[in-house]
């Protein structure tokens, strides 16, 4: 996945909705580091850009069938957009205030997460798929160990438990990555 891709999906989302500004969450929103600092080629195969509009939440829904899983723009392109809501990740306070904006053709924008913030949703799911992004962050150093716990301790987890594992985790990786 690169911005040109996107900015083809996100100029579609705009044709279809009138909105022009979007949040870019999940392992893709690393793209608004892209061209800033190199990025592993593992933090970009993903298909699905998880996003919303923050004008209107619940709009970016309307998108599934045109643009979603399984639509004909995922056909033709081999991408979609996952339409979320954001509540959804669990985010550290003050996401909002790191978010990276990329300004695009057609008076677009792309609000992508701070990509530690991203790594605390991962950790929050603790999905192998996601602790692999996370991993190839650390190695590149694109990712930071400290910050992730730092933020951790601005993160209202679901619950201890999923607290307690996300840390976890998080010990694990650095361990790993050394």
């Amino acid at each position: 996945m690169d911005l040109s891709k996107l900015e083809l999906l996100l100029r579609e989302a705009s044709e279809r909705t009138g909105h022009k500004e979007f949040v870019i969450a999940g392992s893709l929103a690393v793209l608004g580091v892209l061209g800033q600092r190199p990025v592993p080629d593992r933090m970009l195969v993903s298909i699905d850009v998880d996003c919303w509009t923050p004008a209107d939440p619940g709009r970016v829904f309307d998108l599934n069938d045109s643009l979603g899983a399984g639509s004909p723009f995922e056909r033709a392109h081999g991408y979609y957009l996952d339409p979320i809501s954001p509540q959804l990740p669990t985010l550290p306070a003050g996401w909002d205030r790191r978010v990276i904006r990329v300004p695009m053709r057609a008076g677009i924008a792309a609000w992508f997460l701070d990509p530690n913030d991203t790594a605390v949703s991962k950790y929050a799911r603790g999905e192998p798929r996601d602790r692999e992004w996370i991993r190839a962050g650390l190695q590149a150093g694109l990712l930071s160990g400290a910050i992730i716990e730092g933020r951790f301790r601005a993160t209202n987890f679901l619950n201890a438990a999923e607290a307690s594992r996300a840390r976890r985790l998080l010990a694990a990786d650095l361990a790993r990555v050394g």
